[in-house]
């Protein structure tokens, strides 16, 4: 079965550690040979700039990111595909693997939107607005203060509407989540869970679930052990646990997967890497139809790809 999985870092992994191979870095919980033996049909990979990049070289880290997805990600490859659009992931052939871009927080580009301009016609199709802490766009889940979309940051999700990229509620402050949701075209949740079950600030609220599935937005329930179980010590039961969640608030047609693989140290303790995903596959087709467990993988968000 077709996998889409939102979110992972292994850019970021890849710019920290050259030495590491996509094809087979035995480090990487998601290279190409994990992702053919599991099926894999999309993945999104974040540009994460890590915080300890000064401000100053944000920007150019970013563009070295892009660059790795091209030229060590995409072209050596020739069944990996650099995906921009809905109709290229629908006529994607069988037996490749589309890639697309994404951003993880605007602290790459200051306050300059030239640069979000750049990396979106570079071919990043989803953009978070900040990671965790407060920038030029909005505030963080993380930032004390809480605040929400700057003028500048309304101006970030205009040029998302204008060129229909999805607007990244994962990491935002509860105010920035809500003026989202009021001024974005295309929204999505990349990587969150659901607070009810596990409290961690990062994971939604009913209210804030409700509203992505009235906003018809694509929320990937995530793999991070401290976002599935509050003692951490979490296994595919407790993802399917998020997921029966959200499917009973009537999101069920909403629900996608974003792993967060290579993004996080701890992984669940049967679903340790890419290539274990059939095991959650199985899981997932125990309780629920073929129809809907495609939704899950891969047809939600499929039907969600901005055009």
């Amino acid at each position: 079965m077709k996998i889409y999985d939102a979110h992972c870092d292994v850019l970021s992994k890849m710019w920290n550690d050259p030495s590491l191979s996509f094809l087979d870095g035995e480090d990487l919980h998601t290279n190409l040979k994990k992702m053919r033996s599991a099926g894999a049909s999309l993945q999104m990979f974040a540009v994460y700039i890590p915080e300890r990049v000064p401000d100053s070289a944000k920007f150019d880290c970013a563009l070295e990111m892009v660059d790795i997805f091209y030229d060590r990600v995409v072209k050596p490859y020739d069944d990996v595909v650099a995906v921009y659009s809905k109709e290229e992931a629908v006529r994607l052939p069988a037996g490749k693997i589309g890639a697309m871009l994404t951003l993880e927080g605007c602290d790459a580009i200051g306050r300059e939107i030239t640069r979000l301009k750049t990396l979106i016609r570079l071919g990043v199709r989803s953009v978070g607005l900040t990671w965790n802490y407060g920038n030029a766009a909005c505030d963080g889940i993380l930032e004390s203060r809480g605040g929400g979309l700057s003028d500048f940051g309304k101006e970030i999700v205009q040029v998302h509407n204008e060129n229909d990229v999805w607007t990244d509620v994962s990491h935002l402050s509860v105010k920035a989540f809500w003026d989202v949701i009021e001024h974005a075209d295309h929204v999505i949740a990349t990587h969150s869970n659901v607070k009810k079950i596990c409290t961690h600030p990062r994971n939604l609220d009913d209210d804030q679930l409700k509203a992505l599935i009235k906003k018809d937005a694509a929320i990937g329930v995530t793999f991070v052990p401290k976002f599935l179980r509050n003692d951490r010590k979490a296994s595919i039961s407790d993802i399917l646990e998020h997921i029966d969640y959200i499917a009973s608030l009537g999101g069920i047609s909403n629900i996608v997967l974003g792993s967060d693989f290579d993004g996080i140290d701890q992984v669940p303790s049967d679903l340790r890497s890419y290539e274990d995903y059939p095991k959650l596959i199985e899981e997932l087709e125990r309780r629920y139809s073929n129809k809907e467990v495609e939704g899950f993988l891969w047809r939600n968000l499929l039907e969600r790809i901005p055009s």
